[in-house]
């Protein structure tokens, strides 16, 4: 499995909910090491260096991670939020979150684990008390669950990505269709 991180989502705390691949199948951990989670916070954008994580780092995050795909997914299917991942996101929306600097040569966000973190529970909290909650979508891919904002005309994106997802769907899909053609007149 490749071991970039993706960004497809359409917000920092759905792509962060996306880091555990494949949750109905093969279930693949995308910060199976403290180094992962550091380089994730930084390819996303929101922080442009953080302190080093350590393993304890790596548990908080992910249980506020499992916290947030939990919410989405309440939220999406119209259920009620559990109150225990309710309470985990809210404590680390509470701390304080990374802030920029203006630098002389621009922008510049360091941060610290807890702030990072905080930084996406906030990003969590402002997309599910707010006005893309009715374009959340689940991908189409029976083997992905990522949850995405469907900004698309018409509102009829199927995919997270086509480039993870689309294009494998659309290619199995047309193979089984040559198959099948080759299959009936040959």
């Amino acid at each position: 499995m490749n071991m970039d991180h993706v960004f497809v989502c359409g917000n920092p705390a759905l792509d962060f909910a996306a880091t555990l691949r494949a949750r109905r199948t093969v279930r693949f951990e995308m910060f199976a090491a403290p180094d992962r989670l550091d380089a994730w916070y930084v390819e996303s954008g929101m922080v442009d260096s953080v302190s080093p994580a350590r393993q304890a780092d790596v548990v908080r995050a992910t249980t506020v991670r499992e916290a947030v795909y939990q919410l989405i997914t309440a939220r999406r299917l119209g259920v009620d939020f559990d109150d225990e991942a309710l309470a985990v996101v809210n404590d680390a929306a509470r701390q304080a979150p990374a802030a920029p600097q203006l630098t002389h040569s621009g922008r510049w966000t360091s941060a610290t684990q807890r702030e990072a973190l905080s930084t996406v529970a906030r990003h969590a909290v402002e997309l599910l008390s707010g006005q893309d909650v009715p374009l959340l979508k689940e991908c189409g891919n029976p083997e992905c669950t990522r949850v995405y904002i469907d900004r698309s005309r018409g509102k009829r994106r199927q995919w997270c990505g086509m480039e993870s997802c689309g294009n494998k769907i659309k290619a199995a899909a047309y193979r089984a269709r040559r198959k099948t053609t080759v299959t009936s007149t040959g």
